[in-house]
């Protein structure tokens, strides 16, 4: 089917189209990404004290609660998008997105309510996890349907844009916040200030997109009455569309998404939490290269548009696999070399023989406030002990196997110690050199924001053509719906649930750098899924 009269109608509008319904999206990825880039205060602020380790992970858990939703969100909006249209669908998402985001601002603190306070950041972290999970399809497929043909990577490359600009923007305003008064105020109820100015985003936002119309391939073809029934059932229950919601999201957007947290969120985390580095430092280099690298989000997504998807995608994954290791190892050497010259100089190992599997260690870590809020106290082995001193002062070590029977046994160098003792533990790498923290006057400035440039580019790679790629991937009438699963399953569980689960694969094992096996694992086999069965889709109408 076509609609010739909806094509001739582009022209005068897409610029209209693709500037407000991208400075939409960027107020909404704000709202999101202000809890992700605060994560490390919340462990402390919403969780019973006593465990940072603990807190820091359930901190992280929570974000990826957010996430974890998104899926579902995906299908209530999307059902909603495909049968009455694009436009009010992402209109109620910027709404009950922007609620959840400033009444975070006004929650009373664990200190001051008990459980109750993150029962209720939960059900916030939920709401705005549904609200995001309707948005990014109705925008991606809303500009789609407005571009001009042979332009839609370029014209989609803008909401792409705007996750990166959105993170950007809740950097700005928590450093400006931050260094506009103390520590200790920001601690106390500053946190609260970047979360309130979203209602004035929010504002603007509603403003902006009560301006648009909806989109029109959607109208002709609901004039038409084509519009679907059932887009749920026509776009899971049949096995055509369904195996191509399985090609995108195994062989595009798992691979797209733990790219994107990799390159941005977690490099952010590995910066603060791993090598020490201060935070004004670390949103500045943040920051630095994250607009150095946002054009190429746009320069990909017109790169798409004339040598096609999928090949730039696959390059993104699989530069990633290949570099991931030596970009992280080069960090360590740039922002904090005193790190990276006492794990060579005096290496830590912790020989135990119990050997607890990773999941259950993730497990339980997150799951430590939960037992403390009920009056469960958890029973710590020697080797739990052992794993939190270690961890909460920063030292990587290599857990290794002793001999069944044998005494746990910390080795620093040439010395050791059996069993736990934190004196002793302290004597014993205190003339190691481990740093507490990354001097200032070594990091250098420069090395930093190159490798964080080089992230970002394999960012641009893998998501300035994906929205596009999907679009076209998927028939008119069930578009909205087909798109927003797989897209929300790869982003919001593959790539959401990343810092939680590399951060909880490197607390188990001591290892900083182990848990970017899990996005290497991801990128290879979407590269691999992608190189066999993903089809291009630069040349595919939007009309069929």
């Amino acid at each position: 089917m076509s609609y010739p009269s909806a094509a001739a109608a582009l022209d005068r509008k897409h610029k209209l189209v693709v500037f407000a319904s991208s400075l939409g999206t960027v107020f909404e990825w704000y709202d999101f990404y202000i809890y992700g880039t605060l994560a490390a205060f919340f462990g402390k602020l919403f969780f019973p004290p006593g465990n940072e380790t603990a807190g820091f992970l359930s901190s992280l858990a929570l974000f990826g609660v957010g996430f974890s939703v998104r899926p579902f969100g995906a299908l209530v909006f999307g059902r909603i998008g495909d049968l009455i249209g694009r436009k009010y669908t992402f209109l109620v998402t910027i709404v009950v997105m922007g609620l959840a985001t400033a009444l975070v601002g006004v929650l009373p603190t664990y200190a001051s309510i008990g459980f109750w306070a993150p029962v209720i950041l939960v059900v916030l972290r939920l709401a705005q996890g549904l609200a995001l999970g309707g948005e990014y399809g109705g925008a991606a497929t809303y500009v789609a349907e407005h571009a001009p043909a042979g332009k839609r990577g370029l014209f989609t490359s803008w909401i792409q844009l705007t996750a990166t600009l959105g993170f950007f923007l809740s950097l700005a305003v928590i450093y400006l916040t931050r260094h506009a008064m103390s520590a200790e105020s920001f601690g106390a109820w500053g946190w609260r200030v970047p979360f309130l100015v979203s209602v004035l985003l929010l504002a603007i936002s509603i403003y902006i997109r009560l301006k648009l119309e909806e989109s029109p391939v959607f109208v002709e073809m609901k004039a038409q009455g084509k519009t679907s029934k059932a887009p749920l059932t026509e776009s899971f229950a049949r096995w055509g569309n369904a195996k191509l919601v399985l090609m995108a999201l195994f062989g595009a957007t798992a691979g797209q998404g733990v790219v994107w947290y990799t390159g941005q969120f977690y490099a952010l985390y590995f910066l603060t939490t791993t090598l020490k580095l201060d935070y004004e430092s670390t949103y500045l280099l943040i920051g630095a290269a994250l607009l150095l690298g946002a054009p190429l989000l746009i320069l990909f997504g017109w790169l798409s548009d004339r040598i096609g998807r999928k090949f730039i995608m696959l390059a993104g994954c699989l530069l990633a696999v290949l570099t991931y290791q030596p970009i992280f190892h080069g960090l360590t050497l740039a922002a904090n070399p005193a790190l990276a010259e006492a794990m060579a100089r005096t290496p830590v190992q912790l020989h135990t023989c119990e050997f607890q599997g990773a999941v259950d260690v993730t497990l339980d870590a997150a799951s430590d406030a939960a037992r403390k809020i009920i009056g469960m106290k958890h029973v710590y082995s020697e080797t739990d002990l052992a794993r939190n001193f270690l961890n909460n002062h920063g030292i990587p070590f290599e857990l290794v196997p002793a001999t069944s029977g044998a005494p746990l046994t910390l080795t620093v160098g040439g010395s050791s110690v059996e069993g736990f003792s934190a004196k002793a533990y302290e004597a014993a790498l205190a003339p190691a050199g481990y740093p507490k923290a990354a001097d200032p006057a070594r990091v250098d400035r420069l090395k930093v924001i190159g490798l964080l440039f080089v992230l970002m580019s394999y960012v641009a790679m893998v998501y300035g053509p994906i929205a596009a790629f999907l679009v076209e991937l998927f028939p008119t009438n069930i578009r909205y719906t087909s798109m927003s699963l797989p897209y929300h399953i790869g982003n919001g569980w593959f790539g959401g649930f990343l810092p939680l689960i590399a951060a909880s694969i490197v607390v188990y094992t001591g290892n900083i750098y182990a848990g970017l096996w899990y996005p290497i694992g991801i990128a290879a086999m979407s590269a691999l899924v992608s190189l066999l069965w993903v089809p291009e889709t630069k040349d595919h109408s939007l009309n069929d």
